[in-house]
């Protein structure tokens, strides 16, 4: 449904979107990550077409959105970054003048209204002014602006932005379902939101893209993906240690008693047996007569990849 070809935006000498190439299909949520100016919002206004490209190509729903703009954008729903709204109108006002703006006509903006009203929890604000409503309540209202048209492609902008805690999850929940038959877009800062409803998740840093995978793909890249960690009772420091060195799967082993237990830490000698030596540690475990208080494979943390991956070499040879 959406096609990108290594996408340029230049801003006078800055170069703030780096030959940037994705896809994304029918029922696929990718998640945009990146820190603060990394090119995660100027992207999305290229995909939209709110701003040209300096040189690369969009493609949405078969469509070019150089050369046949209009049919292009008839299946977008953008949700631009902090919620933009008319202050001066009411919530029915603005989704009525959106409605009409996207060519509806008659009984067909009411329906679409009591619809994403009911969506996106709007019906007590209807018809309060724009310019009253919560931080929370705007960005609804914007929401709702996004998907009055039910449309194939949604490209949100930070969709959970000022939501409380309930609210995010109601959005969150709402941009799953709609991701079964859509294809959707939304940058975020909130790694769990990632995790939660993504599909496949993008990194971008300084304009480039540096990583592309599932949330499980991404996170596998972590420091501590595959380490297994152990708690036993019944058994010295230097036998736990003598004894899981000796396997096989296991790599760099640390081993330390807290008093009450010997807690062991087991890096894999390769990513991919994280399983397998949990299982050979378990074995392990019972064969010596130990008792097992804790076992379990750490599957990584997304948080650890992303730091690591866009962090300047130099805050980290500090860190």
């Amino acid at each position: 449904m959406i096609i990108v070809e290594n996408l340029v935006k230049e801003f006078g000498p800055k170069r703030a979107v780096n030959a940037v190439s994705f896809t994304v299909n029918r029922g696929e949520i990718l998640g945009f990550l990146g820190p603060n100016g990394a090119g995660k919002s100027t992207t999305m206004r290229m995909i939209t077409g709110y701003i040209p490209p300096t040189s690369g190509r969009v493609s949405v729903g078969g469509h070019d959105l150089s050369d046949d703009p209009i049919p292009a954008k008839r299946l977008i729903g953008y949700l631009p970054e902090s919620a933009p709204c008319y202050s001066d109108m009411t919530v029915h006002g603005f989704l009525s003048f959106a409605a009409e703006m996207r060519g509806m006509r008659g009984r067909t903006i009411e329906e679409a209204i009591q619809r994403v009203a009911s969506l996106c929890f709007l019906e007590g604000v209807l018809h309060q002014s724009v310019d009253t409503l919560s931080k929370g309540y705007r960005h609804r209202t914007c929401f709702a602006q996004s998907i009055l048209h039910d449309p194939e492609v949604l490209v949100l902008d930070e969709p959970t932005d000022g939501l409380d805690p309930n609210q995010k999850h109601e959005v969150r929940q709402l941009i799953k379902r709609m991701g079964e038959k859509k294809a959707i877009i939304f940058s975020t800062h909130i790694l769990e939101e990632v995790e939660a409803v993504c599909s496949r998740a993008i990194i971008i840093d300084r304009g480039t893209v540096v990583a592309n995978g599932t949330p499980a793909e991404l996170k596998a890249r972590s420091e501590n993906a595959g380490l297994v960690r152990l708690r036993v009772t019944g058994a010295t420091a230097d036998a736990v240690k003598a004894k899981l060195s000796g396997l096989m799967l296991a790599g760099r082993t640390t081993v330390q008693s807290d008093g009450a237990a010997v807690v062991a830490r087991i890096q894999p000698r390769e990513r991919s047996v994280g399983g397998e030596l949990a299982r050979a540690i378990g074995d392990a475990a019972g064969q010596s007569g130990w008792k097992v208080e804790e076992l379990h494979t750490e599957e990584g943390r997304l948080d650890e990849v992303f730091r690591s991956i866009t962090l300047p070499d130099t805050v980290k040879r500090a860190e």
